[in-house]
């Protein structure tokens, strides 16, 4: 399933499942990673979901799929892990769920996002103006910044669209 936002900078963008995990897999050989079979299968579960996906749904999923790990919940804590820690997915804090990261060749980085609280679509910003003003600011202050989690909610353009009965 594709995702159903636009993206905000669509050049770095994969829109289908296989095409981000066939992303993932170059962007670890050119890193000396290793996807393993359960790392694939839950980066595709994610990227198939086109919306942010929690731990408990992953688990669900997996456990009635056919793919690896079926049969060991820590092996998909562990997969994902590796994804976060190597920057191939995000998680979303507020609503404790993952969402694949739309630049799959880069290395992990902070990006806001906006979560719709109707649909629960999820829209990465890709605009480092924003982290590197935040990151900027704190410095300023004296504080020296290690992670940043920027989450804006409220209604995306459709749903909004469509709360106003356009």
């Amino acid at each position: 399933m594709a995702a159903t936002h636009a993206c905000t900078d669509p050049k770095h963008h994969v829109h289908d499942a296989a095409g981000f995990v066939a992303a993932v897999e170059a962007a670890c050989r050119d890193r000396g990673l290793r996807l393993t079979p359960i790392r694939a299968y839950v980066l595709g579960l994610i990227a198939d979901a086109g919306r942010p996906l929690k731990a408990y749904d992953l688990l669900d999923q997996v456990r009635e799929g056919e793919g690896p790990g079926a049969a060991a919940p820590p092996t998909v804590y562990r997969a994902l892990d590796f994804l976060l820690g190597n920057g191939f997915i995000h998680k979303l804090e507020s609503i404790n769920a993952f969402v694949a990261c739309h630049h799959p060749s880069s290395r992990q980085h902070s990006v806001p996002f906006l979560i719709c609280d109707n649909c629960q679509s999820a829209t990465e910003l890709e605009d480092e103006r924003i982290v590197d003003l935040l990151d900027d600011r704190a410095r300023t202050l004296g504080f020296v910044p290690q992670a940043q989690t920027l989450e804006v909610h409220g209604l995306c353009a459709a749903c909004s669209r469509e709360r106003s009965g356009e």
